[in-house]
């Protein structure tokens, strides 16, 4: 299984991090009632963007399999804390909610 980490501005479509055309270590947990990315970045303008917009965050994770269609999972950020810590060169994103969907299910 090949999995996309994709983080982009929610209102221009912007992405800031692209595990698919960029080397980006990340894992998520369940955090509360949501879920917490970390992510492995070298501070950046770009990552400097992303803060400045951090209430305006999509994340999408894409599982791409050999033996069914892709799932592809959109977290909303809102006002979940989004932070940066220069010492440890991390990104951490929380998110309030998500839609998993198939879109196969929904192509005519």
């Amino acid at each position: 299984m090949k999995q996309t980490f994709l983080v982009k501005h929610a209102v221009g479509g912007r992405a800031f991090l692209d595990s698919a055309k960029q080397n980006v270590a990340y894992t998520v947990d369940p955090f509360g009632d949501g879920w917490k990315f970390t992510a492995k970045v070298p501070w950046s303008d770009r990552v400097e963007e992303l803060l400045a917009h951090r209430t305006e965050l999509n994340v999408f994770v894409f599982k791409e399999f050999d033996d069914r269609p892709t799932l592809k999972t959109w977290y909303y950020v809102g006002e979940g804390p989004v932070e940066y810590d220069p010492d440890r060169s991390e990104l951490t994103i929380v998110a309030a909610s998500r839609i998993e969907y198939d879109p196969h299910q929904y192509s005519v």
